[in-house]
């Protein structure tokens, strides 16, 4: 448990970087913080009266029946409860942002597609009206599935706020600086780092450092939760510690504000008079989180074979089938390639699984050409794919010393569900057409003399 007792408010863009309080470490903590001394009751969750005047209130990621090893709820202490934070509601179009059952009968989803980086906009464009969506799977309002986005940031937002009632949001820089201000307190996000943003907590998020461009992963479905880590033991992969949760900070300022509402896969837009982001104290597992990429500590073969590359997993919302999840968060970083008399790069391979890759930066071994930072591959369910011939014929006839792979780092966001591409992704996005040609020239190797290799 953790407890922060230092006052703070919550700052803007304006404020120079690093001077807002800390983070707290772990995942899936029971942390207790607050912004103002004894704003946070103790011994129970809802006192007659609170401190300075504050409104109780809980805030639940599950129901109140689930397990309690999943159970996740927050209770915060704030200003103005949340039914003051929103009043009618008009629906508004952010026609880029698609959620699933998105199925375009003019676009092809079958085959294998990378796309270049997408480009910088021109405009101005904040966290919604920047969202690109690429991909959707499964269906939002069974709460199964994700849609995967590429945002596109220039401005932050002002007296604008927004929250998703259909998922939670990973968050995955390539390009830029961005805070994330939260109902719970403040994450700055850089690349080479994520932040996850659950589902029903509002935010507000402003540019750092810009122009902005990153990966998003919306996901329906249960939590991200970190792998079982089986015979691999208690260490090694993604450590609780760590995950850093923001300390309480909080907005008492009255001005014109509005909040738009993800619900169902439809936008709504509320006006309202204040800061909605108020919570002054706070107690729970239900909070956003940040964590850093170059922490994790990669595992692997030590003498020959390549393992399955859910040995890279980072994070794992589970389906209800156990052991093939509803998406799966892998990372490919740099790492020593010590196996012998092995074909070290990943493997021709066809998959029950949805793969949808990015770049953050450097040089993906089963690809050295044309997937490039910023840029994407999609490789649906059942479909073949790996290294071209050159990452093959290196890899085959390469001098098998130790050598460690450096200045890299690619993610997956892998799904049980197909990925369905949106009609920006097929028409829109830099796509390459002749990336399936890239495996056109692998040639016909076989030779039946016995022994011969």
């Amino acid at each position: 448990m953790n407890k922060d007792v230092a006052p703070r408010a919550l700052q803007s863009a304006a404020t120079p970087v690093g001077t807002h309080e800390g983070y707290m470490p772990g995942f899936g903590n029971d942390f207790e913080t607050e912004a103002l001394p004894g704003a946070l009751p103790q011994g129970m969750n809802s006192p007659q009266k609170v401190n300075y005047g504050l409104y109780g209130e809980q805030l639940s990621g599950t129901a109140f029946t689930a397990p309690s090893h999943q159970n996740e709820r927050t209770w915060c202490y704030r200003i103005r409860p949340s039914v003051k934070h929103t009043h009618r509601f008009k629906k508004i179009d952010l026609p880029y942002w698609k959620s699933a059952p998105h199925v375009d009968p003019d676009v092809v989803s079958l085959g294998q597609y990378r796309w270049d980086p997408v480009p910088h906009s021109e405009g101005k464009l904040t966290w919604l009206t920047g969202m690109r969506t690429m991909t959707t799977a499964g269906d939002v309002n069974t709460q199964v599935g994700m849609a995967s986005h590429i945002y596109l940031v220039t401005d932050s937002m002002v007296d604008a706020y927004f929250y998703s009632a259909d998922s939670e949001l990973l968050v995955v820089p390539q390009e830029g600086r961005l805070r994330f201000a939260t109902e719970l307190g403040v994450i700055d996000i850089e690349p080479q780092e994520i932040a996850i943003i659950p589902r029903g907590l509002v935010y507000r998020v402003e540019v750092l450092e810009g122009p902005c461009r990153g990966f998003v992963c919306e996901n329906y479905g249960q939590k991200f939760d970190l792998p079982g880590r089986g015979p691999i033991g208690a260490n090694c992969m993604a450590n609780r510690r760590d995950f850093k949760t923001p300390v309480a900070a909080f907005e008492d300022r009255d001005a014109p504000s509005t909040v738009t509402v993800k619900w169902a896969g439809q936008f709504h837009e509320t006006k309202i008079g204040h800061s909605p982001l108020d919570v002054v104290a706070w107690h729970g597992n239900y909070a956003p989180c940040k964590y850093d990429l170059r922490t994790y500590c990669p595992v692997g073969a030590i003498l020959f074979d390549h393992p399955d590359p859910s040995i890279f997993t980072v994070l794992t919302a589970p389906s209800g089938v156990e052991g093939t999840a509803n998406i799966d968060f892998v990372l490919f970083r740099d790492r020593w390639m010590v196996a012998e008399d092995t074909f070290r790069p990943p493997w021709y391979h066809k998959n029950v699984m949805s793969e949808l890759m990015g770049n953050i930066f450097g040089i993906y071994d089963a690809k050295p050409k044309g997937f490039v930072p910023g840029g994407m591959s999609l490789h649906n369910m059942m479909l073949p794919h790996g290294p071209d011939k050159n990452a093959f014929e290196g890899a085959s006839n390469a001098d098998l010393k130790a050598e460690k792979l450096e200045n890299t780092m690619s993610f997956m966001f892998e799904t049980r569900f197909p990925q369905h591409l949106t009609a920006f992704a097929a028409k829109e996005a830099p796509l390459q057409d002749d990336y399936i040609d890239c495996w056109t020239d692998l040639e016909k190797k076989f030779d039946g003399t016995p022994g011969k290799k």
